[in-house]
């Protein structure tokens, strides 16, 4: 029992992330690797990542993630949902500051599904008069 953590489970769009927080140095993996590889190519999802702990002014945390389904941006938003519920579990003192945030809603657009007898989900065929 060296390593206490606390999990939580984050979701956005398709993607779906399990999320474990332990006491540490501000680390970060998703799926085995680091996040900084996993999200080469962009500095903002990194900067999103971090959002719950600059939020709490505090960054003593490691985080692993399982992170599956969706794109890079839905997951990003799945972690980020996971972590700050991670974070209120194992402090509830925190979930005031995570909510005036705005780190602890879910957010509910997902992809509207295809209905028959139209092109998309809205979309239509052209309309001709004549």
């Amino acid at each position: 029992m060296a390593d206490h953590y606390t999990f939580a489970l984050g979701r956005r769009k398709s993607s779906t992330a399990k999320v474990r927080v332990t006491n540490g140095k501000g680390e970060i993996t998703v799926n085995g690797v680091s996040a900084k590889d996993y999200f080469a190519g962009s500095a903002a999802f990194l900067h999103e990542l971090e959002e719950p702990f600059r939020a709490i002014g505090d960054n003593k945390f490691n985080v692993t993630v399982v992170v599956d389904g969706g794109g890079h941006a839905g997951q990003v938003g799945a972690i980020k949902l996971g972590i700050a519920k991670a974070l209120v579990l194992k402090n509830e003192a925190l979930k005031g500051t995570l909510k005036k945030a705005d780190l602890l809603g879910r957010d509910p657009r997902e992809k509207e599904r295809k209905k028959f007898g139209l092109k998309g989900a809205r979309k239509q065929r052209q309309f001709t008069k004549r």
